[in-house]
């Protein structure tokens, strides 16, 4: 190798590493600029910042800032928030506050629902403003940890959760007080006091919380039931912790209520439990001709539900009003121990081909025996008239009921919703019917097995079958005999007192 070609390689190798160093440093000058300008940071594997949420990538702890820290956020102006400071609409404004927070730092939001900030979370910079520090949220911005990201690849703790909407948000209505439906009884203190109105589709039925808080408040609604699942996979996402949450803020109470259908009860139970955790006051089991003749899993579901939601939490059955016509459908499961502690029969007069007075009637008389408090849910769809409307409303005060509430929202014409919010005067043409369902020798079905599980319990030889046969009607002339009631055989309204005594 000649003296020349030595030179000229040295050269060439001092050219090559120059130039690989000038590239270094203009590749972290591009980086430490996109870290201040747009929330992206440095490379290197994402670390997990002290407050949880995955701080902007890189391999040192040393770029987690603590001089800097979020301390308050808060939505801001008031005529544009909810009653939840950390909500939030795209395009709104939140104020911040905190220790080494400046003007022109930039804050990262998540890009997805409770997603972790990385280099491509939306973001925007921080800005004076009379109130303090301020931020406009990006169009593109989700619920979830927000972060301030620093120059050269540095981050702060996080701070949240921030609620983000894709909707206005308005601050809480005034609540208007919902008159209780007091007859003979006291209220029960749960949602299902007072009216209440049912909704299928949120979409159809307003479309987002001040909607649905202006009208309800307009017709003295105070509880909203909204359907939160259907079987046991099919968890519908209208129902959602912030949608609760805007609804609480405005004064009304929000139950969720589930269609099942006995296939896979464990499952459907775990639906009922998620809708309890997203805040709902209370769930409702809409069980109908599907769970006919499942009483093993009307059992499960029971049993899981309540495992998770605990003894207490208020829960009520929704189903057919006729027990007699539907004998095979396991209402004494439902209702029973450990189950539902509400009943609320779906008494639809004008479906059944009935009037007001008669659905309420035979209602009462066949779901009386499982003693449960009984609200009744009537109907506003299918062309009924506004005095039947009105009559329903002031039988179920002249029943006792301390609540009623109606199917459904979205069928809910103006003049229905009118006649919601009008004044009850006393009914006096109505006397409540007090009855019992008569059970004999040769009756079947659900009542039959409710009242030998009754029986049992005074006289432990009695079978459940659900058939009254010849065991039963001994027993039950035993019975009534020991209780001084004439010895009919037959469950007459004296031997049901006696046997929901026991």
């Amino acid at each position: 190798m000649s003296a020349s070609t030595a030179a000229h390689k040295a050269t060439t190798h001092l050219a090559a590493a120059l130039a690989a160093l000038i590239a270094l440093v203009l590749a972290a000058a591009s980086i430490a600029q996109a870290a201040s300008s747009g929330g992206t940071q440095a490379g290197g594997a994402a670390v997990k910042a002290p407050s949880g949420a995955t701080a902007p990538a890189t391999g040192r702890a040393s770029l987690h800032v603590t001089s800097v820290r979020i301390a308050a956020v808060r939505c801001t102006p008031a005529s544009r928030c909810s009653a939840n400071p950390h909500q939030v609409s795209t395009h709104g404004t939140l104020q911040l506050a905190g220790s080494g927070l400046k003007a022109g730092m930039v804050l990262a939001f998540p890009r997805a629902p409770g997603a972790r900030v990385s280099r491509s979370s939306p973001a925007a910079r921080l800005r004076t403003a009379a109130a303090g520090l301020i931020v406009t949220v990006p169009a593109s911005a989700h619920s979830g940890h927000i972060m301030v990201l620093l120059s050269g690849g540095r981050y702060t703790s996080s701070y949240g959760p921030i609620y983000v909407y894709r909707h206005a948000l308005h601050p809480p209505v005034a609540k208007v007080p919902v008159p209780s439906i007091i007859g003979a009884t006291s209220a029960s203190g749960s949602a299902f006091d007072g009216q209440g109105m049912w909704i299928w589709y949120v979409s159809k039925s307003g479309g987002n919380a001040a909607a649905i808080l202006a009208q309800a408040h307009a017709a003295t609604v105070g509880t909203v039931f909204i359907k939160s699942s259907d079987g046991s996979s099919n968890y519908w996402s209208q129902f959602s912790p912030q949608l609760v949450a805007e609804l609480h803020a405005g004064g009304l109470k929000v139950c969720a209520w589930q269609y099942v259908y006995g296939t896979n009860p464990t499952g459907e139970a775990a639906l009922g439990a998620k809708a309890a955790a997203s805040g709902a006051d209370c769930l409702v089991i809409d069980a109908e001709s599907e769970y006919e003749g499942r009483y093993s899993s009307a059992q499960k579901y029971i049993t899981a539900l309540r495992a998770t939601v605990g003894a207490s939490y208020p829960v009520a059955l929704a189903s057919f009003p006729y027990v007699s016509y539907h004998p095979s459908l396991p209402y004494s499961v439902f209702l029973g121990p450990e189950g539902a502690q509400y009943n609320a029969p779906q008494m639809y007069w004008k479906d059944i081909g009935v009037s007001v007075d008669t659905v309420f009637a035979n209602t009462y008389i066949g779901n009386r025996i499982y003693a449960r408090p009984i609200f009744p849910l009537g109907q506003t769809y299918g062309g009924i008239s506004n005095a039947d409307l009105l009559r329903f409303r002031e039988e179920a005060v002249d029943y006792g009921a301390t609540g009623a509430s109606y199917w459904d929202w979205q069928e809910t014409t103006p003049s229905g919703w009118s006649t919601l919010a009008a004044p009850l005067a006393p009914l006096t043409s109505v006397t409540p019917n007090t009855s019992y369902p008569e059970l004999h020798s040769g009756s079947k079905g659900d009542q039959v097995l409710w009242l030998q599980e009754h029986l049992a319990s005074a006289i432990p030889s009695q079978e459940t079958t659900g058939t009254f046969a010849s065991q039963t009607s001994a027993n039950l002339r035993a019975f009534q005999a020991a209780h001084g009631i004439s010895a009919s055989g037959v469950a007459d309204a004296a031997t049901w007192t006696a046997l929901l005594a026991l």
